[in-house]
């Protein structure tokens, strides 16, 4: 995808690190309060599937010790700038094994791209295999199914001679999930715009269907169930679950 290959050097135009403090906040007294304090002179360990350019990242670095992974190699670039004391580890939510536990877990809206129930629980195995026991989950899709409305987004921000400014219409899509289509114009200095547009297909789940999948890994739900972002409008639907260990074999 454009976004995150050939235009992701724009990406901090398109949606600005500052757009962030919402979800930073939510997020973090989220952990904290389901973590409690960490042991003295220790910090919570935070692994980040799908992080993108590190944005939310960025603000929870004061009370975590961050590892980000993505699974675009440009992206990881921008998060090490945007991070600079996290580790960074490229991978593909849906097969990662990094060989270590810790103590929180957080899939923002990359989770968005995981499309029918195969790739849905092998997201949340992933999340369970890096979880201690006790450790705890932030899943924080775009939309579930239930509150799904097609609508239209814009942005974008100036950069000194750099500008770019986007629309997003969403859409229900054929079969189970809906398309993102994206226009992106840049704006470089002098020279003429750019236009771009590509089509991002995302997957939808009902609520129930994110609750099974939970279970199923190993995972006990422990709240909130939706949280009102002001930029979008409209409440937001989250995921907080306890790492309780793998379901009995039956």
């Amino acid at each position: 995808m454009l976004l995150y290959t050939a235009l992701a050097d724009w990406y901090p135009l398109l949606s600005p690190l500052e757009n962030y403090d919402e979800e930073v906040e939510v997020f973090g007294a989220i952990f904290r309060e389901a973590l409690g304090a960490p042991p003295p002179g220790a910090r919570w360990r935070l692994l980040e599937l799908g992080c993108g350019p590190g944005h939310i990242a960025h603000g929870l670095a004061d009370h975590f010790d961050l590892t980000l992974t993505d699974l675009s190699p440009q992206m990881l670039a921008l998060a090490a700038r945007t991070c600079p004391g996290a580790r960074l580890s490229p991978g593909d939510m849906r097969s990662l094994r990094l060989g270590h536990q810790f103590d929180a877990v957080l899939l923002h809206d990359a989770v968005s791209y995981l499309r029918g129930s195969a790739e849905l629980a092998a997201a949340l195995a992933t999340a369970a295999a890096h979880l201690r026991l006790g450790g705890v989950l932030v899943v924080a899709p775009d939309y579930v199914r239930e509150s799904f409305a097609p609508e239209c987004e814009e942005g974008g921000a100036d950069d000194g001679g750099r500008a770019l400014r986007y629309v997003a219409f969403v859409n229900p899509a054929e079969g189970d999930g809906y398309s993102v289509d994206y226009v992106y114009v840049t704006k470089d200095g002098a020279a003429e715009p750019k236009v771009y547009q590509e089509r991002h297909l995302e997957g939808l789940y009902t609520r129930d269907e994110w609750c099974a999948a939970l279970s199923a890994a190993g995972f006990q739900r422990i709240g909130p169930p939706s949280w009102r972002h002001s930029e979008v409008d409209r409440d937001l639907d989250i995921f907080v679950a306890r790492y309780v260990g793998a379901p009995a074999a039956t």
